[in-house]
């Protein structure tokens, strides 16, 4: 009986949390499968999954057919350093957004090539890279400078 009455109260207690961070507008930009990029006065939300792992960075978006508009994947390398990317068994065009660990886009890769085995390198060292599909960064107007806003990025 103590064990179901420990488990309700746990309960309600996350019940109203989750109600009162709904109602703060907080789960959006505390969830981790949600990559906020916030350009100027305006932000664009992207359904994300997460590649922190030797295994989920390796594979990242190969073999994908489709990755809906608002879809992609952040690479986590937990601190910051040169970092160099590819195409190969990856079907679509996409974007990578290199990022700072303070969550600063240091810079932009438009249309990565499907299948193109070139390095495509950071440019300096960074923590993240955002994959978005081809094309979104500029349709969106994000620019190197734009910030992301999401669990993992260290505040200044």
């Amino acid at each position: 009986m103590y064990i179901i009455q420990h488990l309700a109260g746990r309960l309600a207690a996350l019940v109203w949390l989750g109600v009162f961070l709904s109602l703060t507008g907080v789960p959006a930009r505390a969830a981790e499968n949600v990559a906020i990029i916030t350009s100027g006065e305006t932000e664009f939300a992207f359904q994300i999954e997460i590649a922190d792992t030797p295994e989920t960075s390796a594979r990242g978006l190969m073999f994908r057919r489709e990755l809906a508009p608002d879809a992609g994947m952040l690479f986590d390398f937990f601190s910051e350093r040169p970092t160099s990317f590819w195409m190969r068994n990856t079907m679509i065009p996409l974007d990578m957004l290199f990022i700072r660990a303070n969550g600063e886009i240091a810079r932009i890769h438009a249309n990565a090539i499907p299948h193109d085995e070139t390095p495509i390198p950071s440019g300096e060292p960074v923590r993240f890279v955002l994959e978005i599909p081809g094309g979104r960064a500029e349709e969106l107007g994000i620019r190197a400078g734009d910030v992301l806003v999401h669990p993992r990025v260290e505040a200044d």
